[in-house]
């Protein structure tokens, strides 16, 4: 299984302006920015869609989990937090995802609980790629 999702950019780094899209089409055009991404400015910018990403990877991954040990969760409420520093020498660098998450599962104690959400947090497929390594091909035109 793949998934894609694409950007254009257009101009310098903080007058310039581009636009996401995502082949399901969820994200069309949307539009991103250096104010958007380093400021306040309105809109979307990378590390919220990580952060949304994770937190919804999160869940799922937690809820597979959960189900494997005998549990369903009646409603599981996961936030992640990107954190985007300037790490020198390396430059900007997103340095942790922090997840919060609050549950509810019936007949579930809190020892494992524990153990089972930690075991989510590790085996997330989004909280593997956030250290994976990364391939690139490019060709200049």
């Amino acid at each position: 299984m793949k998934r894609s999702a694409s950007a254009v950019w257009n101009g310098s780094l903080k007058e310039g302006s581009g636009s996401l899209t995502a082949k399901s089409g969820v994200l069309k055009s949307t539009p991103y920015s250096f104010g958007r991404r380093f400021g306040e400015d309105p809109g979307t910018n990378p590390e919220e869609l990580i952060a949304a990403a994770h937190a919804g990877c999160y869940a799922m991954a937690l809820s597979a989990e959960l189900g494997k040990a005998g549990f369903t969760p009646t409603q599981l409420d996961a936030t992640a937090e990107v954190t985007l520093e300037n790490v020198t020498p390396g430059g900007w660098t997103v340095t942790t995802s922090h997840i919060t998450l609050t549950a509810k599962i019936p007949n579930i104690d809190a020892a494992k609980f524990n153990e089972i959400a930690n075991g989510a947090k590790v085996g997330c497929p989004i909280s593997r790629l956030l250290t994976a390594k990364i391939s690139l091909d490019a060709k200049l035109v």
